[in-house]
């Protein structure tokens, strides 16, 4: 699915704003790999915020399996990617904001999904590529019972 520059340009800026890129990193157009999973360490944090601080039980119980799912598909990611590579030091830690509505819930995520995107082309191997379409999986299962499960 191709993606208009309009929309490359507003998710940059939110994600930009949101402080999932770092400034340097938005200016060099770097991050890769370890980008995805300082985003990914990221969001199991701030999806349990939200858990916590919503007043919806469907939104609560379905940021719950975000959370509680995303830690150990990172952990195998991760550990799959340093047993090729080696290991990754100087990962990003980004700001926990608090939990607004629904629909910045859905837009986050969207956002997560949108550095994964960006950056998976960073990494070649068919199974590591397979363990990102997972994480990618949860995430989109995710945004269904968001949407649709009130």
């Amino acid at each position: 699915m191709k993606t208009s520059t309009n929309f490359k340009r507003q998710v940059y800026n939110e994600v930009k704003r949101r402080g999932l890129i770092s400034e340097q990193e938005l200016e060099n157009n770097a991050g890769g790999f370890k980008e995805i999973i300082s985003v990914l360490f990221h969001s199991r944090t701030q999806v349990h915020v939200f858990h916590l601080q919503t007043e919806s039980y469907a939104e609560h119980k379905a940021l719950q399996d975000y959370y509680e799912g995303v830690l150990g598909l990172i952990d195998g990611l991760v550990e799959s990617y340093q047993g090729k590579y080696g290991i990754i030091t100087n990962y990003t830690t980004l700001k926990v904001d608090d939990y607004i509505n629904n629909d910045d819930v859905k837009s986050y995520l969207e956002k997560v999904n949108s550095v994964i995107e960006k950056n998976r082309t960073s990494v070649k191997e068919s199974f590591i590529q397979n363990q990102i379409d997972t994480v990618q999986e949860l995430i989109f299962s995710t945004l269904y019972k968001l949407k649709f499960l009130k």
